[in-house]
């Protein structure tokens, strides 16, 4: 469900469900507990009520084979905002209609957000964190790592410049310590 998920929660109510399970979890993730949970508690002839399509799965295969076991245990399908009910042909039809759509649509928004990111990096924009080490301080930690009168211990150099251990080692591995200190082993 959404985040906040009390007017799906409402919208249940109001249909008269009897028990109503909820996930914070995203519809694309394939660790559903909840969902699990509902289906293994659904009997035959029970029916199961999401809010909306999305919410029972993300991928088309996903969404279909869900239906397809539910179908097999004879437990039908209810969908509020897109008025779907699998109890009958019609329903089952305009079931998998819809299901193909929302999955058309994940697949457009992650194309335009793939292209808006590649549009992005074309104009210099990276996106994320700003860098910790930048050129400058690379420079200085190098001429540090060199300089083992004042800077004796890799700590020293870490401390002055106020960065982490995992990011120093990122830039200089054991390799290039060895190159700019060449008498420790």
């Amino acid at each position: 469900m959404d985040q906040n998920p009390q007017h799906q929660i409402d919208a249940l109510n109001e249909t008269g469900c009897k028990k109503i399970f909820t996930e914070k979890i995203s519809g694309a993730s394939q660790k559903r507990q909840q969902l699990q949970e509902a289906l293994d508690y659904m009997r035959e002839g029970d029916t199961l009520v999401v809010w909306k399509l999305s919410r029972l799965a993300r991928s088309l295969t996903q969404m279909i084979n869900t239906v397809k076991d539910m179908e097999e245990r004879k437990i039908s399908l209810k969908v509020i905002t897109q008025n779907i009910d699998t109890s009958t042909p019609e329903g089952r039809l305009f079931f998998h209609m819809n299901a193909a759509f929302d999955q058309f649509q994940r697949e457009i928004i992650v194309e335009n957000t793939k292209a808006g990111l590649k549009s992005a990096r074309k104009g210099g924009r990276i996106g994320g964190r700003p860098a910790i080490m930048t050129d400058e301080k690379l420079r200085t930690a190098k001429a540090m790592l060199k300089d083992t009168e004042n800077y004796p211990f890799i700590s020293d150099i870490i401390k002055t410049l106020s960065i982490g251990r995992t990011t120093f080692y990122r830039h200089f591995p054991p390799e290039v310590i060895q190159q700019c200190r060449p008498q420790e082993s």
